[in-house]
């Protein structure tokens, strides 16, 4: 079953108290009639049933302290299917809905979510996972018995977000008028639907509930029937919010008015930005429209300033690492580059960079598609192709502005890397990005680009390929020995024990075990030996042989060393890496 928070019946009721959720002396009666009936019935029952306990009280205190998730059944398509796992005489009894299921993960909304004996038959009754949520208790009567009747369909109406004590979202954006090729009246329409206080209340609370579980993006994706919106937290995506698929042309043109979009465009994808303001802070939202089978599709990329650390210390690299990154800014001129997937935290380090190196007396210009972070004293250009404002042009104005420091948000072409190395040959110090899969890739990447190995040795300082693992919840993660295949497959020394850590799940973490992400690296220092390999023309696997005789450690050994500290869990190791050729799982140092 899954992990549930941890509360004792004193803690709770200190806190119902203390929140003003229940008056002292309803609580005591409430604790006698339990006690009374040989503790058959939860106390918080009793006081819901009685109508002694603040509801919107009692939902922010399960919220805020102890990390049950808000369900908004207002917003909820909840399907005939689901609503058969758990009978109506159940569902009546132990005032709970069944919303959404994943998989074997049945979420429920309950009005009480600490009464544990209730999950545990809800379990034994299902045969599944059950993953607790709250809602208000009288509107969980309501929707019981609007849900579960006879003739009528799941409930499946989309409205206003209901209040649920977090800051609303003010001044989003302002309308603008779209210069449309299609029926005026058709416009208008869309337009005014958009601006309904159901849709704007829905975009609303989804633009929140994105920052508040410190997502990385938003996804509202059509299908056949019905709209799913995802968040991506930590690298892994979750379902928020289902619902009607007729609400689906609303919810993109209003963030289409957000974005100061064309709503009238339908056929082509369109790209935007605007902010937010939520929790005391600005947010920046980037937007991405592509027009899909089913609809348009969105994708808007979180850029949480106030919550992203640009500080190159707290990102998870180790002291050596910092050094080695450290050790190459300060060079007067030359090349940085840093390598990976899409998603794996480059330009967060590159910023990072640049924030150490920034100061009054020097130049830094950036050229990026699209730029992501709003950097005070930094120059930061656009790239827009549309109009010809490509990377080889805007480098090329860029090196007449006289910069110190130049950041290139990719290398794409020939043209690019070709402008990028005359650069850091003529006094500059470039940083940049390719997508390549290793540190030591990207030089057979820069060749295959046309770039002469003497080029390549005389102005690269250091290669950095990187990824994110997710960091295991320092509050619950649990602690094992590893089984003997275990040092097998990690080539540890057997005699020697390690110890090993698991994700749990606490409400801290929202039962998910891991709270955060943690670089990974390998980086490749530009040593003399290392750079006659190049020079000579050697395999990438020469080269990568020598740089792990020179230590270097790969991804894969970067990301034991933070399992064996505790950082990180295996299956996290297994599921970021893969395995270094040659080897079972690389070498692993011991300090």
């Amino acid at each position: 079953m899954e992990e549930r928070p941890h509360s004792s019946q004193s803690d709770l009721r200190e806190a119902l108290v203390r929140s003003g959720t229940v008056k002292p002396e309803d609580l005591y009666q409430a604790s006698q009639e339990q006690a009374k009936s040989g503790q058959k019935s939860h106390f918080l029952d009793i006081l819901l049933d009685h109508g002694k306990c603040d509801e919107k009280k009692l939902v922010q205190l399960l919220v805020s302290e102890y990390g049950y998730r808000l369900v908004s059944l207002k917003m909820l398509v909840i399907h005939k299917d689901v609503l058969k796992l758990i009978p109506k005489k159940a569902a009546e009894e132990h005032v709970c809905l069944p919303v959404s299921l994943f998989e074997k993960t049945l979420t429920v909304a309950f009005a009480n979510p600490t009464n544990l004996k209730v999950l545990d038959q809800l379990q034994a009754a299902t045969g599944m996972r059950i993953r607790a949520s709250v809602a208000e208790y009288s509107m969980l009567k309501e929707y019981i018995k609007k849900c579960y009747q006879e003739e009528a369909p799941a409930y499946e109406e989309a409205a206003a977000a209901e209040e649920s004590g977090g800051e609303e979202l003010v001044d989003l954006a302002k309308m603008v008028e779209s210069e449309a090729t299609i029926d005026k009246q058709q416009v208008s329409d869309l337009m005014e639907q958009a601006n309904q206080a159901p849709v704007v209340k829905l975009v609303n609370m989804v633009l929140v509930e994105g920052v508040r579980r410190h997502a990385s993006d938003i996804f509202v994706e059509p299908w056949e029937n019905f709209v799913r919106i995802r968040v991506r937290v930590d690298g892994i995506l979750e379902e928020i919010v289902k619902t009607q698929k007729t609400y689906a042309p609303a919810i993109v043109s209003r963030i289409k008015i957000m974005s100061q979009l064309n709503i009238a465009e339908h056929r082509v994808p369109q790209d935007g930005r605007f902010k937010v303001r939520t929790q005391g802070r600005e947010v920046d939202m980037r937007v991405s429209i592509l027009p899909s089978s089913f609809g348009e599709k969105v994708c808007l990329r979180i850029l949480d300033t106030g919550a992203q650390s640009h500080d190159i210390s707290k990102l998870g690299f180790t002291e050596s690492e910092q050094r080695i990154i450290r050790d190459s800014a300060q060079k007067p001129h030359g090349m940085i580059l840093v390598t990976g997937p899409t998603g794996s935290g480059k330009t967060t380090t590159l910023y990072s960079i640049l924030e150490h190196l920034d100061s009054p007396q020097v130049n830094i210009t950036t050229v990026e598609d699209p730029v992501e972070y709003q950097m005070p004293g930094i120059n930061q250009v656009n790239v827009r192709e549309a109009i010809g404002l490509t990377f080889p042009a805007a480098l090329r104005s860029i090196l007449r502005q006289d910069p110190d420091i130049i950041l290139i948000g990719e290398i794409r072409d020939a043209d690019t890397l070709d402008i990028a190395v005359k650069a850091a040959l003529t006094g500059h110090l470039v940083l940049s990005t390719l997508h390549t899969n290793d540190a030591v890739s990207s030089v057979t990447r820069m060749a295959n680009l046309g770039l002469e190995p003497f080029l390549i040795a005389s102005t690269v300082l250091m290669i950095s390929a990187q990824r994110l693992v997710r960091r295991l919840c320092p509050r619950c993660r649990a602690a094992y020995d590893p089984e003997p295949n275990i040092y097998k497959l990690l080539n540890l020394d057997p005699h020697k024990k390690v110890q090993l850590w698991k994700a749990k799940g606490c409400s801290q973490c929202r039962q998910l075990g891991y709270q955060g992400r943690s670089v990974i690296t390998e980086i490749l220092e530009m040593k003399p030996d290392i750079l006659d390999m190049i020079m000579q023309g050697a395999s990438a696997d020469l080269i990568k042989q020598k740089a792990r005789e020179n230590g270097m450690h790969t991804l894969r050994e970067s990301a034991i060393q933070k399992a064996l500290s505790g950082e990180t869990s295996l299956e996290e190791v297994f599921r970021v890496t893969t395995v270094d050729a040659g080897s079972k799982a690389g070498r692993v140092s011991d300090d």
